[in-house]
């Protein structure tokens, strides 16, 4: 195991490194020679766009067949995903809109860049409400496919009625996982066009809102955190800090408006343009050209301060909130080694979990992925600037996180005879225990031992209040 350990050492993805550097310096090339390359324009700042991050932007998955690990077959698969590229939010199809009328008001603009911005046509609505969209549907269908080729014996021919699909209720969700069931038939069935989701072998996926949408769910991260207008502090302060006044103003002479007629919100949503129009419609945008990359690591940042003080390190109850889905990840594991042990058909040999970069998050900080030293604050931008938490290289759109469990027929201990893989976007994982990316089973369940014990037993507590309060009439809100 230890030869097989060296062999499957991870590489870290999270920066450009050297594919990335020498796709960005061709794109540069080429934008030089072409007078149209969108693309190209656009690249030197998707490193930065957060959440709203294209997959393949900041993900680089190993094409073709997992590798072999000596005797070890994978037993079952169980994934969390990310949806598939969206529309913006109503919410900030209204700031776009805000935008825009700034634009229009400031009186006819002369020649330039403010000029090509106020003719930019507005292309998102209200109703569009951060729907999935084609391209969203095909990071799906792509992933099923990579998927269906890298685990063929989980995911081929052999018992796809066996695959099961949980998603959260919003439509984007409910949408990404019918998507990646179309791209795992077509994958199974070439030779047949894809039936509706509900005509499929393994039916239409299931809505658990507890499951994928816990935040909403967990009181006192509600009370605490998402209706605590304190609990972003470092997100206001940075907002009215120098680093995001520097680009207020030089956004505001760009586009001949006062500086007091913007402010964080606006600019964000500004550069957030450039990333939907790349990310949706494949064009460059011209704010684009408003924001340098110095400009976009700021508002990078003051993404991820959000992410980290509402999803991430910043609040324990961020991600203990995700108790009830880090459980029922390993109440499969479980299930399929016991059956395994019994000699019994693998009830479920692949779940797939469809939710937000929300549900993610605080699952992966739960496990202890992605926490620097120090907190992210709004005084300290500077020195994070090498920090592991940065959103958009972690849940990108289609972000997805696997176990994958495995049998090893030659195990030289009982105990190894279960070994686990973690992937994050399709790239292996270290353990927070261990620099490998493989490891027994149990030595995983012993590392998360007392946050298993502790989940259950908050789990049982809120269950005896549940239970307390419909006795006493008193319902959960």
């Amino acid at each position: 195991m230890l030869s097989l350990r060296k062999r499957l050492r991870w590489r870290r993805p999270w920066g450009l490194g050297v594919p990335g550097v020498a796709a960005l310096l061709a794109c540069a090339a080429a934008c030089a020679l072409a007078e149209r390359a969108p693309a190209c324009r656009a690249a030197g700042l998707s490193p930065y766009f957060g959440t709203k991050s294209r997959y393949e932007d900041v993900a680089r998955p190993a094409p073709g067949p997992a590798p072999e690990l000596g005797s070890c077959v994978p037993l079952q698969l169980v994934a969390v995903v990310r949806h598939g590229t969206r529309y913006p939010t109503a919410k900030q199809v209204g700031r776009l809109r805000s935008l825009h009328g700034l634009l229009l008001r400031a009186g006819p603009p002369g020649p330039g860049l403010a000029s090509a911005l106020a003719r930019w046509p507005l292309a998102y609505e209200d109703w569009m409400d951060g729907q999935l969209v084609d391209k969203g549907n095909q990071d799906m269908r792509q992933l099923a496919t990579r998927l269906a080729t890298r685990f063929p014996t989980l995911l081929g021919r052999a018992g796809p009625a066996s695959v099961r699909f949980v998603t959260s209720s919003k439509p984007r969700c409910v949408d990404s996982a019918s998507a990646f069931a179309q791209g795992l038939w077509e994958q199974l069935h070439p030779e047949r066009p894809a039936p509706d989701p509900a005509d499929m072998e393994w039916g239409p996926p299931r809505v658990n809102d507890k499951l994928m949408r816990f935040f909403d769910h967990c009181e006192k991260f509600l009370v605490e955190v998402e209706k605590n207008d304190s609990a972003l502090y470092h997100v206001e302060a940075f907002k009215n800090g120098p680093e995001m006044q520097k680009i207020i103003k030089k956004v505001a002479a760009i586009l001949q408006v006062p500086a007091s007629d913007l402010n964080a919100d606006l600019i964000q949503v500004a550069f957030f343009s450039c990333s939907f129009d790349l990310a949706i419609r494949d064009i460059q945008s011209p704010w684009c050209d408003v924001f340098d990359t110095e400009d976009a690591k700021v508002l990078e940042y003051l993404n991820d301060l959000k992410q980290y003080w509402k999803r991430g390190h910043g609040y324990a109850i961020n991600s203990r909130s995700s108790c009830t889905l880090f459980n029922d990840i390993f109440r499969h594991l479980d299930e399929a080694m016991e059956q395994r042990q019994k000699s019994q058909p693998i009830s479920s040999p692949a779940i797939f979990h469809f939710g937000h970069a929300e549900t993610l998050l605080p699952l992966l900080s739960l496990m202890g992925y992605f926490k620097d030293k120090e907190p992210l604050t709004a005084y300290n931008y500077r020195e994070q600037t090498g920090r592991q938490f940065r959103s958009g290289h972690i849940v990108p759109y289609a972000s997805n996180l696997i176990f994958v469990l495995y049998h090893c027929e030659r195990a030289e201990t009982p105990a190894g005879q279960y070994q686990v893989q973690l992937l994050l976007n399709e790239r292996p994982l270290p353990f927070v225990h261990s620099p490998d990316t493989v490891t027994a089973y149990q030595d995983l369940k012993d590392h998360y031992r007392d946050i298993l014990q502790s989940c259950r037993s908050d789990q049982r507590s809120r269950l005896v209040c549940e239970l307390a309060q419909h006795a006493t009439g008193n319902y959960p809100s």
